[in-house]
């Protein structure tokens, strides 16, 4: 009579093993890795900050570049001249009040 064993094979086994051991690395790397899902969120958050940041600046800069305007030899806004000579040099009128 032959007899025959019914346990499994060590390689089988072992292959197994080694699959499911870079299945579940891969899939790790794939979702918290650099390149990963968590990953990706996290820049487009930084992204919509950044871009509301550069909106802020950019808006910053036209207010800037009118005031530069106004103040220019080409076009002179009288009312901006005297606001900031009254802020900088601390210019009052004879018929003016200042409180502190």
């Amino acid at each position: 009579m032959i007899q025959t064993q019914s346990r499994p094979a060590f390689a089988g086994m072992l292959f197994f093993m080694a699959t499911f051991t870079l299945g579940s690395y891969f899939a790790f790397a794939a979702i918290q890795g650099d390149y990963g899902v968590f990953r990706r969120v996290q820049i487009n958050a930084e992204a919509v900050e950044l871009r509301a940041e550069r909106d802020q600046l950019q808006a910053e800069l036209a207010r800037m570049q009118n005031l530069t305007k106004r103040l220019s030899d080409d076009y002179l806004d009288i009312d901006l001249l005297d606001e900031q000579l009254r802020d900088v040099l601390g210019y009052l009128r004879a018929d003016e009040v200042v409180i502190r």
